[in-house]
C-alpha cells in the first residue's frame, strides 16, 4: 500500500540531517534527500539507482578533462621545447608520466579531499591530545590482526589499550584506531555530558562560568529554531498520534462498512492541500509529497527553494556547544592523563608470523637505548611548552648556506646539543655572514656514526640532541637572527633497522618497502621505499608538511636523488644521453613522489626551498612541474668538490687545466641560475676523505720545521678555490661548519674501529681565538660573504667569462660591475697582466687574497690599487686593464669611475 499523508500536518528537517523518518499505518518508512539537488526521486525502500549515479559522474569526468591541459598552461613537454631539445623517446615518457600523474591524482582523490588533506596525516596519526579528556592514537599497520599500545603508563599490558580486527578498530586500509581515556580522580564524579570538551591550554572556558547545562541547552533552542522550524523534533510522534486517532480513535469507524473506501493518495494529498490553501505563512519548509501510486513506492519530492536555501546555509549550532567547554583547571581537578608526559611506549601487533613490537612510525620523539628504542609521549604543560617569538625571515635572492651537524658542532669530546648549538654556533654563523643554515643528521637514527643518513623515525627530532622544544628554540633563535633553516631530508631510502625503523614494521615485507631485491638498496644495506602505494605517500608527503608546520622549517635539501630514481640506485654509467633517463631502469614512481612534494610544498608554503642532489643531472629536475619538469628551486653541481678534490691530491698544481675549471663550475648554462655550488661539504670531511685544509695544511701544521712557501701554498688555494666557486657559479653556495676557517682535521664518528673515540667528532674552535691562518682564512671567508651581501654577487648577472689561458694558468670574468682575475700558475708572477673589459674607466681593487690580513704576502701595494684602463682591443673587448698579478693570488676590481671616450 502507497504511503499517504490525509490529515494537516507539517514536518521539518533538521538542517545537517539527509534523512527524514516518519510513520505509517506499514511501519516506519525513512526518504533520504541527497544534497546539492533541487528535484530529486527518493525512495522509502531505499533502492538506491547505482546506474544514474555512475552515469552522472562519468559525464561530470569527462565534462573536468574536457578542460585541455593546454588552457591550464600545462605542457608535459615544455621544457623541452624551451630548450630546444629534441628526443621523441623521452617526450614520450614524459607524456606518459603526466598521464600516470593526472591518474595518480584521481585515485588520490578518491580518499582524499584535496593534495593538503594528502600531506596532512599528522594531524590524525600518530598520539594526539583529544578535546574529550582523552588522547587518540592511529597507526597504519595492513599486515597486522591486532594492535596495543603497551608502555609504562599501563605497565606494558598488551590488553588494557587495544582494537582488533574487526571490532571498530580496523578500517579497510589498514588503519588501526586506539582511544586512552583520562583517568577519573577518585571521588570524582563522571562529566554531567558525554561529549564534555575541555581546553587544555587556557586554565578556564566558558563552561566553567557556572551556567547549567539545561539553560544553555534552552537558549540553544530558542536562539537557533525559528517558529515552527522545530516542531518536529519537539513532538516526533504528532503524525503517528494524529493518524492512529483518526483511524482507532472513539470519533473513528468502528466497523469496515463504516471505514468504507479509502480514496487514492493523490485525491487525499489535493483534499488536504485544498483544506490549507489559507493556512498563514510558516517558517517550516515546504516539502511536496506526490505519490506516483507505484508498488515500490517511488516519491516525487518537491522541495520550496527559498526553504532548501534556508536550511542549507543554517549552521550547526556549535557556538553553544563550545559554551560548554572546561577549562584546564578543571579537568586537572577531574582527570589524570591516561598517558602522562614524557610516558614509554611501543605499539604492539599480532601478525600472522606473531607477536611483535615497534616504535610507532608516527612518533614525535623517540628515544633509542641500544637494540631497542622507546617512542616518547611528548605532552608537555602549556607553560613549559616552547612559544614562538620569531618568524621566519624573507627568502633572500642569494642564498650562503652554513651546512652544520648539531652533534659535532661543540670543541669538546662529546655529543653537543641543541642547545649548545644555540648558545655556541648561531652567533658564529651570523658573524661569518651566512643568511641560511643547513642541518644534517637532525632526523632520527639509530646508529650515531651514520651521520643521520639511516633515518629510522621520520617524524622526531634526534634525541640525543635534545627535546623537540629545544630544537623550536634553535629554529626559532635562528629565525630571529635572520638565517633561515634548511633540513637535509632523507626520502630516498630508510634505515634497515626492524625494532627501531620500518622495516618489517607490521610483519610483513611490502609495508612501507618494496619486495624481494628492489626493497634493498644494492650497496648500502638501507631500505628503499615503495612510492606507488598511496599510503606511503601519504605518510612521506606528511612528513615534509610536518617539518614545515611543527618547526618552521623553511627549506629542505632531497639527499641522494639518484638512489631513489633509478632501480639500479644510481650506480649506473651515464654518458648523458637522454634515453638513459627514460629506460627501464627509471623508477616512475618515484618521480611522481617528487612532482607531488615540489608542487604540495610550493602550493602550502610559497616560501619554501627545495634543493635537488643528484649525481645524475635529471633532466628538468628545476623545471616547473606544470612544463615536465621536476619542480625544484636549485640543484647541487656535485661535479666541482669532486674535481677540486682530484686537482689538490692527484694533479702538480702546473697541470692544473683552466679550462676544466671554468666549465665545471659553471656546469649546465641553461641552469646556472639554479645551481648551487660548493668547494667541499660534509662528504669530503666525513666520508672516510680529508678535508681540503687537512690536505693542504694537515702535516704541514703538525711539522715545526715546514717552510713558509708550503704554508703559503696551501693558505692561497684555500681562499682562491673559494673566491671562485663562491663567483663563478650559480645563486646558492654551501659551506660545511669548520671549512670556512680551514679546520684541520677530518671528521671521524665514535665507532669500533676507533674505540668509539670522539677526539675528531668535534670542531676546533679555539683557533679562531689565535693569530695564525686560521683566523686569516675566516676573515677572509667572512669578507667573501660581505662581498655577496654588498656587491649582490650570486643574485646578480651571471658571469661573462672572457680569459681562459691554459698556459699562464689566469682566468678573469666580468660580474656586474665586478672584475675577478685568478692566477693558478705556481712561479709565474705578472707586472701588469692585461685583461679585456668592456667598459673604460678607473678600477679600483676591492678584494686581494694576498692580503696580509689574509695571510698572504702584500705583494700589490696600496698605491697599486687604482688601476685605469687603455685602448687596446683584448679578449674580444674594446678595452684593456694592466695588474699586477702575483702568483697564486686573485683580485677582485671595482668600476668606480667611467671615463667616456
Amino acid at each position: 500500500m502507497a504511503t499517504s499523508l490525509s490529515f494537516p500536518t507539517k514536518f521539518s528537517l533538521h538542517p545537517n540531517s539527509s534523512v527524514f523518518v516518519f510513520q505509517s499505518p506499514n511501519g516506519p518508512k525513512r526518504i533520504r534527500f541527497p544534497k546539492k539537488i533541487n528535484k530529486v526521486l527518493c525512495s522509502a525502500t531505499e533502492q538506491p539507482k547505482q546506474q544514474q549515479q555512475k552515469q552522472q559522474r562519468w559525464q561530470t569526468n569527462k565534462k573536468k578533462k574536457s578542460d585541455s591541459d593546454a588552457e591550464k598552461g600545462i605542457d608535459p613537454v615544455g621544457f623541452l621545447t624551451k630548450t630546444g631539445i629534441s628526443h621523441r623517446q623521452f617526450a614520450q615518457f614524459l607524456r606518459e608520466r603526466h598521464k600516470a600523474l593526472k591518474d595518480l591524482k584521481d585515485e588520490i582523490f578518491n580518499r582524499h579531499v584535496n593534495l593538503r588533506d594528502l600531506a596532512s596525516g599528522f594531524e590524525i596519526l600518530g598520539m594526539h591530545r583529544h578535546p574529550e579528556h582523552r588522547v587518540d592514537y592511529m597507526e597504519w599497520a595492513p599486515g597486522a590482526r591486532y594492535c596495543a599500545l603497551v608502555g609504562d603508563f599501563n605497565g606494558w599490558s598488551q590488553t588494557d589499550n587495544a582494537a582488533r580486527e574487526g571490532h571498530l578498530g580496523h578500517d579497510d586500509y589498514g588503519y588501526w584506531f586506539i582511544i586512552l581515556e583520562d583517568k577519573l580522580r577518585e571521588g570524582e564524579n563522571p562529566d554531567e555530558l558525554y561529549f564534555q570538551q575541555y581546553n587544555y591550554v587556557e586554565d578556564y572556558d566558558k563552561g566553567d562560568s557556572g551556567v547549567p547545562i539545561e539553560e544553555i541547552f534552552k537558549k540553544a533552542n530558542d536562539e537557533y529554531w525559528e517558529p515552527g522550524e522545530d516542531r518536529f523534533l519537539n513532538h516526533r510522534f504528532e503524525v503517528p498520534a494524529k493518524l492512529y486517532e483518526q483511524i482507532f480513535g472513539p470519533n473513528g469507524p468502528q466497523t469496515l462498512e463504516e471505514l468504507g473506501e479509502i480514496p487514492d493518495a493523490e485525491t487525499r494529498y489535493k483534499e488536504w492541500k485544498e483544506q490549507h490553501k489559507d493556512d498563514p505563512p510558516s517558517n517550516s519548509p515546504c516539502y511536496d509529497v506526490i505519490d506516483n501510486g507505484k508498488e515500490y513506492d517511488i516519491f516525487n519530492v518537491v522541495v520550496d527553494p527559498v526553504s532548501r536555501e534556508k536550511f542549507k546555509s543554517k549552521k550547526p549550532p556549535l557556538a553553544y556547544w563550545f559554551e560548554t567547554r572546561k577549562g584546564r583547571k578543571a579537568w586537572l581537578k577531574k582527570y589524570t592523563p591516561g598517558i602522562p608526559h614524557g610516558s614509554k611506549y611501543r605499539v604492539y601487533f599480532n601478525t600472522p608470523n606473531g607477536p611483535l613490537e615497534r616504535v610507532p612510525a608516527w612518533a614525535t620523539y623517540v628515544q633509542p637505548e641500544g637494540n631497542q628504542a622507546f617512542a616518547i609521549h611528548w605532552e608537555p604543560p602549556p607553560e613549559d611548552a616552547y612559544k614562538w617569538r620569531n618568524t621566519s625571515p624573507k627568502v633572500p635572492k642569494s642564498l650562503r648556506i652554513y651546512e652544520c651537524h648539531v652533534g659535532i658542532s661543540g670543541s669538546e669530546p662529546k655529543i653537543s646539543t641543541f642547545n649548545d648549538f644555540t648558545e655556541k654556533v648561531l652567533p658564529h654563523v651570523k658573524e661569518a655572514g651566512y643568511n641560511a643554515i643547513q642541518f644534517i643528521g637532525v632526523v632520527e637514527h639509530k646508529d650515531y656514526f651514520t651521520v643521520g643518513y639511516r633515518v629510522t623515525n621520520h617524524y622526531a627530532v634526534s634525541s640525543r640532541f635534545g627535546t623537540p622544544d629545544d630544537f623550536k628554540r634553535l629554529v626559532d633563535e635562528a629565525h630571529g637572527l635572520g638565517l633561515l633553516v634548511f633540513l637535509d631530508i632523507v626520502h630516498s631510502y630508510s634505515a634497515a633497522d626492524e625494532m627501531v625503523g620500518l622495516s618489517l614494521f607490521d610483519g610483513s615485507n611490502d609495508c612501507y618497502f618494496h619486495t624481494g631485491k628492489r626493497g634493498h638498496h644494492k650497496y648500502w644495506g638501507t631500505r628503499m621505499l615503495k612510492y606507488g602505494d598511496l599510503d606511503v605517500l601519504h605518510f612521506l608527503l606528511s612528513n615534509l608538511n610536518w617539518w614545515v608546520v611543527e618547526y618552521q622549517i623553511d627549506g629542505f635539501q632531497f639527499h641522494s636523488l639518484s638512489s631513489m630514481m633509478y632501480t639500479h640506485n644510481g650506480f649506473a654509467s651515464f654518458t648523458g644521453d637522454l634515453e638513459e633517463y627514460c629506460n627501464q631502469s627509471v623508477d616512475r614512481e618515484a618521480l611522481l613522489y617528487l612532482i607531488l612534494a615540489n608542487e604540495i610544498l610550493h602550493g602550502l608554503h610559497p616560501n619554501i626551498i627545495t634543493i635537488a642532489e643528484d649525481a645524475t643531472y635529471y633532466p628538468g629536475l628545476c623545471e616547473p612541474t606544470s612544463q615536465g619538469g621536476l619542480g625544484f628551486d636549485y640543484y647541487v653541481n656535485l661535479s666541482v668538490p669532486d674535481m677540486w678534490s682530484s686537482f689538490l691530491q692527484n694533479v702538480p698544481d702546473h697541470e692544473w687545466s683552466m679550462s676544466k675549471i671554468v666549465s665545471t663550475l659553471t656546469g649546465n648554462k641553461q641552469y646556472t641560475d639554479k645551481m648551487l655550488v660548493y668547494a667541499e661539504n660534509h662528504n669530503q670531511s666525513i666520508s672516510g676523505g680529508h678535508s681540503f685544509a687537512e690536505i693542504l695544511l694537515g702535516e704541514i701544521m703538525k711539522d715545526s720545521d715546514a717552510t713558509k712557501e708550503s704554508l703559503l701554498r696551501g693558505c692561497s688555494l684555500l681562499k682562491m678555490i673559494r673566491l671562485i666557486t663562491f663567483t663563478i657559479g650559480g645563486r646558492a653556495y654551501l659551506n660545511f661548519m669548520g671549512n670556512e676557517f680551514g679546520h684541520p682535521e677530518r671528521v671521524e664518528f665514535p665507532m669500533s674501529s676507533n674505540n668509539f673515540s670522539f677526539s675528531l667528532a668535534n670542531r676546533r674552535w679555539d683557533l679562531l681565538a689565535k693569530e695564525g691562518v686560521h683566523r686569516n682564512l675566516f676573515i677572509f671567508d667572512k669578507d667573501l660573504m660581505n662581498l655577496d651581501e654588498k656587491g649582490r654577487i650570486l643574485s646578480g648577472v651571471q658571469p661573462n667569462i672572457h680569459h681562459v689561458n691554459d698556459t699562464t694558468k689566469v682566468i678573469a670574468y666580468m660580474r656586474g660591475p665586478l672584475l675577478f682575475i685568478f692566477n693558478f700558475h705556481p712561479t709565474d708572477s705578472y707586472e701588469g697582466y692585461g685583461v679585456g673589459v668592456e667598459e673604460a674607466g678607473e678600477y679600483q681593487l676591492i678584494l686581494n687574497t694576498d692580503e696580509v690580513e689574509y695571510g698572504g704576502q702584500g705583494l700589490v701595494k696600496e698605491h697599486q690599487h687604482t688601476r685605469k684602463t687603455f685602448s687596446k682591443r683584448v679578449d674580444a673587448l674594446r678595452h684593456c686593464l694592466e695588474v699586477p698579478l702575483p702568483s697564486r693570488t686573485a683580485q677582485v676590481y671595482k668600476l668606480t669611475r667611467i671615463l667616456r671616450i
